[in-house]
């Protein structure tokens, strides 16, 4: 396990992260993985996405009916071996030029949303986020941004609880995939247990965050969060 000082760093990253995630539906990776690689990299992926798993269940436990099902049939058909893919790459070499290659494919999504484009809801476009999601989720644990771009001008219950599944389902194959290759150990897990109550205290205190994105901001939001996961990424990459 990491000293108590990283610890608590981490603890004040997943705090921030989930309140963020709570409210817009996305935000524990692009918060909490940086901060985890640069002090804690033996953690990573595997405790962001046990993270990743949880945090999910208590978006579910308030937003259930919202889930889109049908958008989460055809992601999850690029998501699952997508998936695969990155665990792949995971174990057999550096995910920097992944990262950054997926960093500017999300940064330039965002641009053109923001300007002209908005991403048709169509089951091509979605099983393309979700191959993109899938390959990023398992290398950098930051997988959220390409099918938050295709739902930004949804609901925010919509949007949250359509995510939350995403997340929920994502990453436990995620961390299956992981553990087939060997690359998730006891010592992520430990940490992950260690941080679950952090996690559960920031999605507690999303609640007046929600009211406010939900009030006519989740669609400026979700860009906001995508574009700033897309230069984690990519700094992340370029400064390892």
């Amino acid at each position: 396990m990491p000293p108590i000082d990283v610890l608590l760093v981490l603890a004040v990253a997943v705090f921030l992260g989930a309140a963020v995630q709570g409210a817009i539906g996305l935000g524990l990776g692009l918060l909490a993985a940086p901060v985890a690689t640069l002090l804690a990299p033996e953690l990573m992926p595997g405790t962001m996405l046990w993270l990743s798993m949880l945090l999910p269940v208590f978006s579910l436990a308030r937003e259930w009916a919202h889930v889109d099902w049908w958008g989460l049939r055809w992601a999850f058909l690029g998501r699952v071996p997508a998936t695969v893919l990155g665990a792949w790459i995971v174990s057999v070499s550096s995910p920097r030029l992944l990262s950054v290659l997926v960093g500017l494919v999300i940064l330039i999504a965002v641009v053109l949303t923001v300007r002209t484009v908005r991403l048709p809801m169509r089951a091509g476009v979605l099983v393309g986020a979700g191959a993109v999601s899938g390959i990023s989720g398992t290398a950098t644990s930051i997988g959220g941004p390409p099918l938050a771009l295709v739902y930004q001008g949804e609901l925010g219950p919509r949007v949250r609880a359509t995510l939350a599944m995403y997340f929920l389902i994502g990453a436990g194959f995620s961390l299956l995939a992981l553990a087939v290759v060997g690359e998730l150990t006891m010592e992520q897990t430990t940490a992950a247990l260690w941080l679950a109550p952090v996690l559960v205290v920031g999605f507690a205190a999303a609640s007046g965050l929600r009211r406010f994105v939900d009030g006519g901001r989740l669609r400026y939001a979700v860009m906001v969060v995508c574009a700033l996961s897309a230069v984690t990424l990519i700094v992340r990459a370029l400064a390892g």
